[in-house]
């Protein structure tokens, strides 16, 4: 069953208020990172040990930002396909996605099966 209007302006609603957060997650990030270079974590003499730490905080940093670019490139696409009219609608096959799994998963692009056969394929 399509999305009706309310729904879709709940999800939008959605969609638009995990983008502004997670924008504000990014930031914080990158200021933090940028305010705490490395050679301040690893120390004015840093032993192997010292290194290993900063090297972990850096890496954990990163990858806290690579996960939040994710899904925020996801969210962006699922407001493109609001204003496209195509929301809600799988991108592989055309089916339309339940409304419960688009209120868990606002970015979701795919049916469950197809999102299946899409994890098993790329190993996502």
């Amino acid at each position: 069953m399509p999305l009706n209007r309310r729904q879709i302006i709940e999800l939008a609603y959605a969609l638009n208020t995990r983008r502004s957060a997670l924008l504000d997650e990014i930031r914080n990030d990158v200021e933090r990172v940028r305010a705490e270079p490395y050679a301040s974590v690893a120390g004015a003499t840093p032993d192997i040990g010292d290194e290993a730490v900063a090297d972990l905080l850096s890496d954990v940093g990163e990858a806290e930002v690579t996960r939040d670019l994710g899904e925020l490139r996801k969210l962006e696409k699922a407001l493109e396909r609001v204003s496209e009219g195509s929301y809600g609608k799988c991108v592989d096959c055309g089916a339309e996605i339940p409304f419960e799994r688009l209120r868990a998963q606002p970015g979701a692009e795919r049916c469950r099966p197809c999102q299946g056969r899409h994890e098993k394929t790329y190993k996502v």
